[in-house]
């Protein structure tokens, strides 16, 4: 197949990358050999078109600092691509983002999947003006609408959107590297956030706040923040306003990957995931398929969490956060909660997951979806 693939977020994005991007890479890296593969990226600083990691990239769009701008340039002009070339191409996938008004099915015939991680809603009104957050809680609404094949990363998601019974609908869940699987579980030394940097939609504000009541108690066990993003610049002021002891107990460790970030997580004592809102998340996958304990929000994307005996906290309040992670500590069943994680997770290694992306874009293409 020739497959084309808008991603808004790539290796390298001054924006970071989160799921979406780590997604894209993980089950294209199984299936690149087989099939003629395109991203269509946003531009950012010092990005040139051309073959990284076997696959094609074409950044459109304009460089700005302004997130906004970025995106809408990007969303014109990935659209103007695909009715330029999208009839070179066997199937068009779209990951699905409001902020993004790309309106693909007027630009091409050819069959479009559009890939959902996730749902805000409402949450927009607390993060953006109320201009902003109409427009994207509106089309987050109605653009889903357009599309005739879309896949879900959990059923979860599903349920927030009235799609209507003609569409052809497939849950594909993210999934976890298969050498974390086999990688010896041991006891760690810290807590651990492993994500994109942002502060309200993963939760990161209230982690800080969090912790200097956490740190009141527990002195000897540091944080360690680790990832990127465009809140990068406003978690470190975050942390400067932190007595100092406590500032000097967290670390900022950014971006990592490959052997570092096996390291990171196989070195820490659980994981903090305190998101406001979340799709699937890859990381929490991750230290579940690491035999990690984890602590996590009690939104109903991690719902599941429940049922190994993770730690929870009630979302968006930092004194229950603060309570979950002393708890977690002191747990006595810590270790066998890890196990249990981890077993539940075997089953969706990325190579897994790929086959089944691909067999859903073949039956897409032969028409039978």
């Amino acid at each position: 197949m020739k497959i084309l693939h808008l991603l808004y977020e790539s290796e390298g994005d001054y924006f970071g990358i989160g799921g979406v991007g780590i997604r894209a890479y993980e089950i294209y890296r199984f299936l690149k050999e087989r099939h003629d593969i395109t991203l269509v990226c946003k531009k950012y600083p010092g990005a040139k078109n051309g073959e990284r990691a076997g696959l094609m990239h074409r950044f459109v769009g304009a460089e700005s600092r302004s997130l906004t701008l970025t995106l809408l340039a990007y969303a014109f002009s990935a659209a103007q691509f695909v009715r330029k070339h999208g009839k070179d191409y066997d199937v068009i996938i779209e990951d699905f983002s409001p902020a993004i008004p790309t309106f693909l099915h007027l630009f091409t015939k050819k069959p479009i999947v559009l890939q959902i991680q996730g749902y805000t809603g409402k949450l927009y009104f607390r993060k953006y003006n109320p201009l902003y957050a109409s427009t994207l809680y509106t089309l987050e609404f109605l653009r889903p609408r357009c599309y005739d094949r879309i896949i879900f990363v959990n059923t979860k998601t599903i349920r927030n959107f009235s799609l209507g019974s003609n569409k052809h609908v497939e849950v594909i869940p993210n999934g976890v590297p298969h050498e974390l699987l086999n990688m010896p579980s041991t006891d760690g030394a810290y807590i651990l956030y492993l994500g994109r940097i942002d502060m309200y939609g993963k939760g990161l504000d209230l982690l800080i706040d969090a912790y200097k009541e956490f740190y009141a108690f527990f002195p000897d066990i540091p944080l360690i923040i680790a990832g990127s993003g465009r809140d990068g610049a406003v978690c470190k002021n975050e942390l400067m306003a932190l007595p100092e002891t406590v500032r000097n107990n967290i670390t900022l460790l950014g971006w990592v990957s490959g052997e570092t970030k096996k390291e990171v997580l196989r070195r820490a004592l659980f994981l903090v995931f305190p998101s406001r809102h979340e799709a699937q998340s890859i990381a929490l996958l991750e230290a579940m398929a690491c035999g990690k304990p984890f602590v996590v929000s009690d939104i109903p994307e991690f719902v599941f969490a429940r049922d190994f005996g993770m730690g929870t906290f009630k979302a968006g309040d930092a004194r229950s956060l603060a309570q979950c992670m002393k708890d977690m500590v002191t747990h006595s069943e810590r270790k066998e909660i890890g196990k249990r994680g981890r077993e539940w997770v075997k089953g969706l290694s990325w190579d897994k997951i790929a086959l089944e992306f691909e067999a859903f874009l073949q039956d897409v293409v032969s028409g039978v979806r």
